[in-house]
């Protein structure tokens, strides 16, 4: 018999069995927007079955398990023999496989590659946000392994590859495989160039015995990864196999995994190379350029990824406000709360508008060797990997709080949507080192500045708050005193007067006044929940709500 006190009333459903592409009218408009006609069916029904797994009890318990249960390392077996193998939960293996199946690390050689695979990973994250490190990782090496066509022509295929298959074998027996990188070393962080990881040529052209160490060598257990050590010529880019061609094992020293505030799914070591044998990639000395398109995809993954948080966690926030009641009524039609809802709304929107954008410009970059989206990609990307990532560790505080004290309980799921928002900031160069990129594009690029204000120059005239705000950054752009110290208030602005533009051109109205109202027109306060009253805050919240 159950007692009184127990009966359970004015709880909310789980936000479960939905579709999270579908449900999401930013995102499913995005697609349509930027998709070539002859690929948008094929495209909107891949999305479409990806998102009912990703919004399915099923995917969200795999998450959860992923999470819950952290990757063990196991330096040794039961003899004594050196093994290095990290295990993970099943969960984790049955993300991964649902994430390669789906074509998350398969943009580089399919139309609207980019724009599909950006939607996707978008879509995947929501379910688990840590197995997108290798995901993206392994999406990202294309560009790199691009400069030695011997070595694009034997891995890409397995990287582009839908299948998923773990384990520690030889790579050329395996229909997929997956990637990781390292630069990072303790000496140095985001300064790549003062690695003291050692390169010493063998006799036969292009092979390298690697001395040295890396301090963050993240997902251990890939097939393979691209690293920077210093070779007699310089800072040169490298590939380094778990196994080697005759299935022996290469040197991969894992001393320790990363006790993380989140992103608990995944595994982050410190590896030791000790005669690691290694390919070179590009030329010696050349690491960093060989690198860098590597890097500029990752980014573009990490404002992807934070965008899907953002989304994530408005949706949660906002399903939780149209079921609970409190006061005489639903919480979504409380003012106050309609406030706070549609104001993180607008960020979740703006984040999304300006992450398929940038996928956009990277197929036409692909596609036709467009000159201008390469130029637009030079800005945008450092300036939307600084924003948008720093955007989303808020946006996810705010949102949980909408839950109350259900929202800071682990079963709600917000706690590790709240601990996983830092990381793309931090991943890839955290904020100073993007405002500090952008910078030294302005100063060395000036067609990227002329590209990023002929896409903001696109609205120019249908809001004044815009145009105000393209004035005043014009005026910031041409006073270079101070420039560093002032780096991340002008990257800001940009950042607002881009989001600004993406959502004039085509958002819906209530959308785009509100955010050119608040981010741009200064009718704003310190938090959420502070937009001009006099807007048409209902129909930015049934927009945000996840249906489908």
């Amino acid at each position: 018999m159950t007692a009184s006190t127990h009966t359970v009333t004015n709880q909310v459903p789980p936000l479960v069995g939905y579709d999270v592409f579908s449900g999401d009218r930013a995102l499913a408009e995005g697609l349509e927007r930027h998709a070539s006609p002859e690929v948008l069916d094929e495209a909107r029904a891949e999305l479409a079955a990806l998102g009912l797994a990703a919004g399915s009890a099923r995917v969200q318990e795999w998450g959860t398990q992923a999470n819950e249960n952290s990757p063990k390392l196991r330096t040794h077996d039961r003899y004594g023999n050196r093994i290095d193998e990290v295990d993970f939960h099943p969960a984790w293996h049955q993300l991964l496989d649902g994430a390669v199946s789906a074509g998350l690390t398969d943009a580089w050689g399919r139309p609207d590659g980019h724009l599909r695979r950006a939607a996707g990973f978008y879509v995947w994250t929501q379910g688990e946000a840590g197995h997108g490190c290798p995901l993206s990782m392994t999406h990202a090496a294309v560009p790199a392994l691009r400069t030695d066509p011997e070595l694009a022509a034997e891995w890409e295929p397995r990287l582009t590859s839908h299948r998923y298959e773990p384990g520690l074998r030889p790579a050329a027996g395996k229909a997929g495989a997956l990637f990781g990188m390292g630069m990072t070393e303790k000496q140095g962080g985001s300064d790549v160039r003062a690695n003291t990881t050692a390169a010493r040529p063998l006799d036969a052209d292009g092979e390298y015995l690697l001395t040295g160490h890396k301090w963050f060598c993240s997902a251990p257990m890939c097939d393979g990864f691209l690293v920077l050590a210093q070779a007699p010529a310089g800072l040169t880019c490298f590939l380094v196999p778990r196994v080697l061609p005759d299935g022996t094992r290469n040197v991969f020293l894992i001393q320790r995994l990363k006790d993380k505030l989140g992103n608990r799914s995944n595994a982050s070591s410190e590896v030791e190379f000790d005669g690691t044998w290694a390919r070179r990639v590009g030329e010696e000395g050349r690491g960093v350029r060989t690198i860098i398109e590597m890097v500029a995809a990752t980014r573009v993954d990490c404002v992807v990824g934070s965008a899907a948080l953002m989304r994530q966690s408005v949706a949660q926030a906002v399903h939780h406000a149209a079921y609970r009641r409190a006061f005489g009524g639903e919480l979504i039609d409380k003012p106050l709360m309609r406030n706070v809802l549609a104001d993180l709304a607008l960020e979740s929107e703006a984040a999304t508008t300006l992450a398929l954008r940038l996928a956009a410009a990277q197929d036409a970059v692909q596609s036709t060797g467009s000159e201008a989206e390469r130029a637009f990609l030079r800005l945008a990307v450092p300036t939307a990997k600084y924003w948008v990532t720093k955007r989303c560790t808020p946006v996810a505080a705010e949102a949980l709080e909408c839950l109350g004290g259900n929202g800071y309980v682990e079963e709600s799921g917000m706690p590790r949507l709240l601990r996983e928002s830092p990381l793309n900031s931090i991943w890839e160069g955290s904020g100073n080192v993007q405002a500090l990129d952008v910078l030294r594009a302005l100063q060395r690029e000036p067609e990227a500045l002329n590209a990023f204000l002929q896409e903001v120059g696109k609205a120019r005239g249908a809001d004044h708050r815009l145009d105000g705000a393209i004035k005043d950054l014009l005026t910031e752009l041409a006073d270079l005193n101070g420039i560093e110290a002032r780096a991340r208030r002008l990257v800001e602005r940009m950042a607002l007067v881009l989001q600004g533009s993406l959502l004039v051109r085509w958002a819906p109205p209530a959308v785009a006044d509100a955010f050119c109202a608040s981010r741009l027109g200064g009718d704003w306060g310190t938090a959420f929940g502070t937009l001009p009253h006099s807007l048409d805050l209902g129909s930015v919240v049934t927009r945000a709500r996840a249906v489908g």
